[in-house]
């Protein structure tokens, strides 16, 4: 298994994550403290397992379970690249702007102090753009928001992206396109909703404390905050998954981490200015300050839908659709598709990975024999298909509860497969009880 660089520089042997507690105790959101420490233990062995034996020559596979966390960047990117396939799959065939909203600079820290303004920021954002459909073209589009914190250099840069129907649904249901988004005015439109949302929103005291950026930021900025809006073009589907994957992304990726020596971090970055990647190198400490303001507040949706995506009307504007297909020659959504989650099988294929359930030695199947999870901070069998598989995995649980290691790696494995050679074959109905064929 790789090395995680950002986990190995949060928990070995220097415990910069403990000493970050400590030092900064109270100051840390509980989420955080939550998010980071399900990093830790995610992909840990000692926290849970599925056992897999190949029907061949009875290699054993050991499937660790996963975090799924906010924090981690090994369930970031799957999460990632799902979504962005359900995306691409679930919303309307038509054209989708990619629209891009900012703030100035000098509100950033504003924003990061009162983390609560986050959700009226997405909110305003998309009211701005639904009130333009409606006034101009008289349709309601389809709008799903997602906020990203984080700049290329992990600074704290609220904005909002939106993917937004290119048209909308009429009153009377039919569908309407309209492809023309205004920048200037937007622009002017935006920094006014975004001024007075603050100013509404903060005490007499603290507004007096930012009033000097308040100002700035609107004379500093004559044209309105920045809006960015491109005309997609290419294939649709393809357009909406990279979208989707770029709204879902997390604040780093491991492969932007080039060197940790134990003290200093150093990573990558593309300088928007010259068009050029850039390194950068910072304390460990600092660099754990920067990641964790990324990480969003617990139950806070990063990613919203809204208009004709939101779960209050979709069902209802689908019915419409449907209807309007009925009477026109054009398909906008596939009414009978039924969309669900790829399993992790599915999804290392369709990367263009090896199938994970053949066997690397003789190219039989794996099959599923039982798991093991964390009970009362205790490893306890919560399935085994057969005794044999429950004397393994016994066995698995003293050996990862063992302060001992064995002497040869080599003489354990030759044990283990020893053990599974008159292993019983599951039953169908065994592997159906947990969703396995």
């Amino acid at each position: 298994m790789e090395t995680n660089i950002l986990k190995e520089m949060l928990f070995d042997d220097h415990q910069h994550w403990e000493t970050f507690k400590e030092t900064y105790g109270d100051r840390i959101r509980p989420v955080v403290i939550k998010e980071v420490e399900k990093f830790r233990d995610c992909g840990d062995m000692k926290k849970g397992f599925k056992l897999f034996v190949c029907e061949g020559c009875h290699e054993t596979k050991h499937v660790p379970y996963r975090c799924k966390g906010r924090f981690c960047t090994t369930c970031a990117v799957g999460e990632s690249e799902e979504w962005s396939r359900l995306l691409s799959e679930g919303v309307y065939q038509v054209n989708h702007r990619h629209v891009i909203l900012t703030i100035d600079e000098d509100l950033r820290d504003i924003f990061l102090l009162h983390r609560e303004l986050l959700k009226p920021l997405m909110d305003e954002g998309v009211r701005l753009i639904r009130e333009f459909f409606e006034e101009k073209s008289k349709v309601t589009p389809g709008i799903i928001a997602g906020l990203h914190t984080f700049g290329s250099t992990l600074n704290f840069n609220p904005h909002v992206h939106m993917l937004v129907t290119m048209g909308g649904i009429t009153k009377r249901g039919a569908w309407k396109v309209y492809d023309y988004i205004p920048y200037t005015r937007l622009r002017k439109q935006w920094q006014t909703v975004v001024l007075k949302m603050i100013r509404a929103y903060l005490s007499p005291k603290e507004k007096k404390k930012v009033q000097g950026r308040l100002q700035k930021a609107f004379s500093a900025n004559g044209d309105g905050f920045y809006v960015y809006a491109p005309k997609n073009r290419g294939n649709v589907t393809e357009q909406l998954r990279y979208i989707g994957r770029y709204m879902r992304r997390p604040a780093i990726g491991l492969n932007r981490i080039v060197a940790y020596d134990g003290d200093f971090v150093t990573f990558t970055y593309m300088d928007k200015k010259t068009g050029e990647e850039e390194t950068e190198t910072m304390m460990v400490e600092e660099f754990i300050k920067c990641l964790i303001r990324h990480i969003p507040d617990e139950q806070f949706k990063v990613i919203r839908h809204y208009g004709i995506y939101s779960r209050r009307s979709k069902s209802i504007c689908r019915k419409l659709i449907e209807k309007w297909q009925e009477r026109v020659d054009r398909i906008l959504l596939k009414v009978k598709k039924t969309l669900r989650r790829q399993t992790w099988r599915e999804r290392v294929i369709a990367s263009g990975g090896k199938d994970p359930m053949v066997c690397r030695h003789c190219d039989n199947y794996y099959e599923y024999m039982g798991e093991v999870c964390l009970d009362n901070e205790q490893l306890d069998i919560k399935v085994a298909i057969n005794q044999e598989a429950q004397a393994y995995l016994e066995r698995m649980i003293r050996y990862l509860t063992s302060t001992e290691k064995p002497k040869k790696e080599k003489t354990e494995e030759t044990k283990r497969k020893r053990s599974f050679t008159a292993i019983q074959k599951p039953t169908s109905r065994q592997l159906s009880l947990f969703g396995l064929s």
